[in-house]
């Protein structure tokens, strides 16, 4: 039986008609199904790359959708330093977790958070530009100011202010440790009283050597030998590292003594040097009383 060919317009035989229909299946002449006898298009897989490619652009195009709807969320917390001093606090709270645990070191860093507060506080009542905290694990945490102070009772001011801002949260601390009997927040707070101490050793970078200087600069030697022997007595990095801060300032300020503007600037009014005395004597005597206070003796 013969059949016509419906492209070619022959007549071929059965054999031939199952030949060609094997050569049509696998293209062996090029020819290829488009669909329009079936009456629809078969369907061909999809490549290993594309299929990858999308699964991989999904979550891109997610999170840069997210990104742009937050936008103005990231350019405030950008443009008022907020990234800057939660990502300090949370690496040194991170750092101190390791030593304390992270509920103790949650609380100490929200102690130097206040400590510093006073001292942007107090800077920024004097019209002097001052930048965010920054946090400095096992050293502290810090500011910058922009511009120097006027003098040396203006620098004085703003250095006793983080110790006495720093002391009224360390106190709250105690307070409430006391309250509600935590041995957690009275040890927070015995730490927190001798930090605030520490600070107040006059030998800059430290407070006290910034609220010394409206005394008399002579303090700094006082200062710089009683670290000396904390050094030698304890060999601690951090205090031999404070120390070598220390004695390098201590001689720039030496040699610029004899600068006019260096004399103009540690031109300080009596009473403003009886103040400054008062004010330092009486915060290191308070802040020695809160750790006799809050001291806990422990068996060993």
């Amino acid at each position: 039986m013969s059949q016509r060919d419906p492209y070619e317009g022959g007549v071929w035989s059965e054999e031939e008609r199952a030949v060609r229909s094997t050569d049509e299946l696998d293209g062996s002449q090029g020819w290829q199904d488009d669909g329009s006898l079936r009456g629809y298009k078969p369907i061909q897989p999809e490549p290993a790359w594309r299929s990858v490619a999308r699964k991989l652009a999904a979550p891109v195009i997610a999170v840069a959708f997210m990104v742009w709807k937050l936008k103005f969320v990231f350019a405030a917390i950008f443009k008022f330093k907020l990234f800057t001093v939660a990502g300090s606090a949370l690496v040194s709270v991170a750092a101190y977790a390791l030593l304390w645990g992270w509920k103790f070191a949650a609380g100490f860093v929200a102690l130097l958070f206040v400590h510093e507060l006073g001292h942007v506080l107090e800077a920024r009542r004097q019209g002097l530009p001052v930048s965010a905290p920054l946090f400095i694990p096992f050293l502290g945490a810090m500011i910058a100011l922009k511009r120097l102070p006027d003098n040396a009772w203006q620098e004085a001011k703003v250095a006793l202010a983080g110790p006495i801002v720093g002391s009224l949260g360390v106190a709250v601390v105690w307070i409430v440790g006391e309250a509600i009997d935590s041995p957690l927040l009275v040890a927070l707070a015995y730490t927190g009283f001798l930090i605030n101490l520490f600070n107040l050793l006059p030998i800059v970078p430290l407070d006290g050597g910034r609220a010394v200087a409206a005394i008399h600069p002579a303090f700094w030697a006082v200062g710089l030998a009683a670290l000396l022997a904390l050094v030698v007595f304890t060999l601690n990095p951090i205090l031999i590292l404070i120390l070598v801060i220390g004695a390098f300032e201590l001689w720039r300020r030496w040699k610029e003594r004899k600068n006019p503007e260096t004399a103009e600037y540690y031109r300080v009014l009596p009473r403003q040097r009886l103040i400054t005395g008062v004010t330092y004597v009486a915060l290191a005597a308070l802040l020695a009383l809160g750790m006799s206070a809050t001291f806990v003796e422990r068996d060993i």
